[in-house]
């Protein structure tokens, strides 16, 4: 009885070729109904005022990289031909004021914290710079944008609305940095795509698999058909698709559970299934139910399954990656949370689970980044690079190989054309390189 239930188990999280086939036809019809003006989609297919690189952009740029609760900022040469150096670098963690408390504390602090680094520095000429701000943002301009709405457990007063450049701008000036010029804005999903397509010019899809999850492309503008604003040149333009959101997908009753108890209840159904913030949570929701079902560690009285967000994605890795003898890792593993004794059967049952939710996790991830190669080049005729940057995907054991299978499954032979590349620091060095890219254009309007 017990071995059926977890084979069932196992069964519920499983992607066959037909459901990656069925999720790509939902994931094109959302992309296609995002684009359009007033389009209903749960993808936001967000303008960027981006476009990709030629590799040929250089000199000294800065970057302001706010990815979530950390904050870097940094120094980059950028050398052309795809060569770009990290010279100097600094980082920070924001305080709590700074996450759930009043907006204008948040760009203060980012302010204070570029003041400090120029004074360290003893940099007093003008500073041009881009701001890598990762979440969702209304564009109208490549420096304008008003947050739509806070992720990740942000929740600061009175930025909603507004734009965050001229927050931060507004910041500067109270800190007095006149010297400094904010000339770009993005996010960390573009900047990864950015940094890879300086140095590899077949790179057009950009991918954050990480405690968060997003994708971003280039599109061409004649199929963006609710662009608004100015656009400087260019044929193309990356669009962000916060694909966190996307709601076609069939969910599991741990799935529906999750979301349930979630602080977003029926929204990022997509990142719920993929990204690291939540896969632990869907691990120890299924082992708790195995426990209530007695199938799981007998010789316990008691465990701390029933801690929310007990394990985190880093422990499915490494119980995926133990190849130790009766899985001893794993058992120390479980020590460190609280469950003191387990048995060798319990452990393997635990890195079967572990396994069923990664590899739907990568093969979910896979179908979509094939809908939207499919989108750019129905025909595949073309070389594919999708820059990848996250601890999920670069830490798990098997996470990119199952990414690769899927692909080949979904593509078969010109499985071949499409390349995963890990990009990392793209959301500093992409920064970097999209203020680049204004800077020449503005030179070049002269």
């Amino acid at each position: 009885m017990a071995l059926e239930s977890i084979n069932h188990i196992i069964r519920e999280f499983e992607i066959d070729k037909p459901e990656m086939r069925r999720i790509m036809r939902a994931f094109s019809l959302e992309m296609k109904a995002g684009l359009e003006k007033g389009g209903k989609s749960s993808l936001k297919m967000l303008p960027t005022y981006v476009r990709k690189p030629t590799g040929e952009e250089s000199g000294i740029f800065f970057a302001l990289d706010l990815g979530g609760t950390n904050f870097r900022i940094l120094e980059i040469e950028l050398k052309e031909k795809g060569r770009a150096k990290i010279l100097k670098a600094m980082n920070f963690k924001l305080p709590n004021r700074c996450i759930t408390g009043d907006g204008r504390e948040l760009f203060l602090y980012i302010a204070g914290c570029l003041k400090k680094f120029l004074y360290r520095y003893e940099i007093s000429n003008e500073v041009c710079l881009g701001f890598t701000f990762s979440f969702p943002i209304d564009q109208t301009a490549i420096d304008e944008g008003r947050l739509l709405n806070w992720t990740k457990g942000f929740g600061l007063k009175g930025v909603i609305g507004k734009d965050v450049v001229q927050l931060l701008k507004e910041a500067l000036a109270k800190r007095g940095l006149g010297n400094v010029e904010i000339l770009a804005l993005l996010n960390d999903t573009v900047g990864t795509l950015v940094a890879r397509s300086y140095k590899d010019p077949d790179c057009r899809i950009g991918i954050i698999l990480g405690t968060g999850t997003n994708a971003c492309y280039s599109e061409k503008l004649l199929n963006i058909k609710k662009l608004k604003g100015r656009v400087s040149k260019g044929e193309d333009m990356i669009i962000n698709i916060e694909w966190g959101n996307f709601n076609k997908l069939a969910l599991t009753r741990y799935d529906r559970k999750l979301d349930k108890l979630s602080a977003n209840p029926g929204e990022q159904i997509l990142e719920k299934m993929v990204s690291g913030k939540y896969l632990g949570e869907v691990l120890r929701l299924i082992l708790n139910g195995l426990v209530q079902k007695k199938f799981l560690f007998l010789n316990l009285g008691s465990t701390n399954l029933d801690v929310p967000d007990l394990f985190k994605a880093e422990h499915i890795s490494d119980i995926e990656n133990d190849v130790s003898r009766d899985l001893e890792k794993t058992k120390g593993t479980l020590k460190s949370l609280g469950i003191r004794s387990s048995t060798e059967r319990d452990r393997h049952i635990i890195k079967r689970i572990c396994a069923a939710i990664s590899r739907r996790a990568s093969r979910v991830s896979a179908s979509c980044t094939a809908s939207i190669i499919k989108e750019m080049d129905p025909n595949l005729s073309k070389a594919h690079t999708i820059a990848v940057d996250g601890t999920l995907y670069e830490k798990h054991p098997r996470f990119s190989k199952n990414m690769e299978t899927a692909f080949r499954e979904i593509f078969g032979k010109k499985a071949s054309r499409v390349k995963m590349a890990l990009t990392k620091d793209g959301s500093g060095i992409g920064a970097a390189i999209v203020a680049a890219i204004v800077e020449r254009d503005k030179i070049e309007k002269v």
